[in-house]
């Protein structure tokens, strides 16, 4: 639909006449009566009838006015949304129910004046490169990319250590247990479907493969969070991994249990990039974001260029292997 067209409709029904309307848009009157005649046509309706005092509504005119002043408002979202200087605040994270949501409504709630654009990139190359072009303002992401530095302009601080829970079905072996460790999982099927080669999230679970021999599974297609907890509720041979902070609601009849994870507890280290040129005396800066999480960050470091294993906590102080390094306090 030409958006001039709809424009000069507006100012014409506010007008009441098509030479008001033509000098309020700087144009002749010839073009507004054109402008609306296609505009008729698009629509396959009149809009308009000649009266004595000016040009008056139909009842189809009078139908369409609301509909296309909401047309003119959301074109001048969609060009503030990307207008240098001017856009909301743009952050990027993986899913709309990660801990990384939980950290974007506290800071909302923190500071509602700040208008937020919410994004899902595919992987840290992609957010990467965003962030670099300025398409993005920040972006949360696992730094955990060994071999991979982050490029010189780009930053990351650590801001948030989700520990990993087991999620199985009522009639799994470890359905009834409190808490497992980690050596117990050895022999148990655990079902990751959406895992993609590459990732920064694939490359946390193969550091963990490779350091428990946990057998993690990635067949089949990704169907979503709802089939995951049907086939993990309906299948005993079957659990999977299930970020503490991840929020979602099963049927009850599923019986679906969340089980901690101990000695160590395996936790995915969420880090907030940005570009290291952006200024941080901004009232918007990216660098307020991780202040409000509501949670326990991992020092709260500045991880710069540096690319880390996966996080792991044991009872009371780091763990230290030839595989994963422990970067976080000891859990509580």
């Amino acid at each position: 639909m030409d958006l001039d067209a709809v424009r000069t409709f507006v100012t014409a029904a506010d007008a009441g006449q098509f030479q008001e309307a033509a000098a309020e848009l700087r144009v002749t009157q010839q073009a507004v009566s054109k402008r609306i005649a296609a505009l008729e046509r698009a629509l396959g309706v009149r809009l308009f009838i000649r009266a004595p005092r000016g040009a008056e509504l139909t009842i189809d005119g009078q139908a369409f006015l609301p509909h296309a002043r909401e047309l003119l408002r959301a074109a001048e979202r969609a060009v503030a949304s990307v207008r240098t200087g001017r856009r909301p605040l743009r952050v990027d994270m993986l899913a709309s129910r990660s801990a990384a949501s939980g950290v974007m409504r506290a800071f909302h709630r923190a500071y509602p004046e700040i208008e937020l654009d919410v994004v899902m990139l595919f992987g840290i190359d992609d957010a990467v490169a965003a962030i670099r072009s300025g398409a993005i303002d920040a972006s949360f992401r696992a730094v955990t990319m060994p071999g991979r530095p982050l490029p010189d302009d780009v930053t990351a601080e650590r801001v948030l250590d989700e520990p990993l829970q087991l999620l199985v079905g009522p009639a799994h072996k470890l359905a009834g247990a409190r808490s497992v460790t980690v050596a117990q999982l050895a022999g148990h099927r655990i079902w990751m479907p959406g895992i993609v080669p590459g990732t920064e999230w694939a490359t946390f679970y193969d550091d963990l493969v490779a350091e428990f021999g946990l057998t993690i599974e990635v067949t089949g297609p990704n169907f979503g969070s709802d089939a995951l907890l049907d086939t993990i509720a309906d299948t005993p041979a079957l659990a999977t991994f299930m970020g503490e902070r991840t929020r979602l609601v099963w049927p009850e009849g599923h019986g679906l249990r969340r089980i901690p994870v101990t000695c160590p507890t395996p936790v995915y280290p969420h880090a907030l990039l940005w570009r290291r040129d952006d200024p941080p005396p901004r009232a918007r800066h990216p660098a307020r974001l991780p202040r409000h999480h509501g949670g326990r960050p991992g020092h709260g470091r500045n991880l710069d260029a540096e690319l880390g294993d996966p996080a792991l906590t044991s009872q009371g102080a780091p763990r230290t292997s030839g595989v994963t390094r422990a970067r976080a306090a000891a859990a509580k």
